[in-house]
């Protein structure tokens, strides 16, 4: 058991943590107040590639939530950052949304679908056997081939979605090459999350959805963590892992009453 209170940073998955698809989830908007009110830094970290920061901070706002744009960091950007830092102007054939595109683009990034030095995938309705097909051909060629994220599937309002994992797979196996993935729990999402929270990791709090990204991201970057049960994992899931998270509440509704239970004990 850890202080809630005495943690200055938070760094908060996104599906299955605030939302499933277009629905908020119950202790939300709870959560935020308590977030703003007790003054401590925030940060929402999402695998999901899909989104900008600006989709998802109006995507909040339909939902009734006031949340800057800078309070959002994607697996999208943590992409493109690793790519301008690996191959400064490097080209790219990518599949995925706005979000990918966008960051790709801002990064100064070109989209070369000839003779590409990466071939990228993020999640996106462009997916495609035909899309599936050029990149599978462009890796063997010699592009490296470059994953937003490690999820194998996500939550949405009536089940679940393969995600960035599943989709890298037919490539993999089709070309015998490995995908590097840059989203969580690759450490360095982590440690650009943490910077942009100005907060050392003894001193911030990691809340997700899911053991194998979330939970062991936060562990390794030496956070405390905490497991909600409002996504994808369930009491079961637990004893699955060797690793345990530091706390596990239902959602992030508790995380409040912990906390002002915490307070009351003094």
């Amino acid at each position: 058991m850890f202080d809630l209170n005495a943690k200055k940073g938070f760094i908060c998955d996104m599906d299955g943590v605030i939302y499933h698809g277009n629905q908020i989830l119950p202790g939300v908007p709870e959560f935020i107040d308590w977030l703003y009110r007790e003054k401590k830094e925030f940060l929402f970290l999402t695998n999901n590639s899909g989104y900008t920061p600006k989709e998802l901070q109006q995507k909040l706002a339909r939902m009734g939530l006031d949340v800057s744009e800078d309070h959002f960091y994607t697996s999208a950007l943590a992409t493109a950052a690793f790519l301008k830092e690996q191959a400064p102007g490097c080209s790219v054939y990518a599949i995925g949304e706005a979000g990918l595109l966008n960051a790709l683009y801002d990064a100064g990034i070109t989209m070369n679908d000839v003779n590409p030095d990466y071939v990228v995938i993020g999640e996106g309705k462009a997916y495609s056997l035909d899309t599936l097909t050029k990149a599978t051909n462009l890796v063997i060629k010699g592009a490296k081939l470059i994953g937003a994220n490690s999820d194998l599937s996500g939550p949405i309002e009536n089940g679940i979605a393969p995600a960035c994992r599943a989709l890298v797979a037919p490539i993999e196996m089709a070309t015998g090459k490995q995908a590097y993935f840059c989203g969580k729990p690759n450490p360095l999402m982590m440690r650009t999350g943490l910077r942009l929270l100005k907060c050392h990791s003894a001193e911030a709090v990691m809340v997700g959805d899911r053991m194998d990204t979330d939970v062991i991201s936060g562990l390794e970057c030496g956070m405390s963590t905490i497991l909600v049960l409002s996504g994808v994992s369930t009491k079961d899931t637990l004893d699955t892992y060797a690793y345990r998270p530091t706390m596990v509440l239902d959602g992030v509704g508790d995380i409040v009453r912990e906390a002002e239970h915490q307070s009351k004990l003094g």
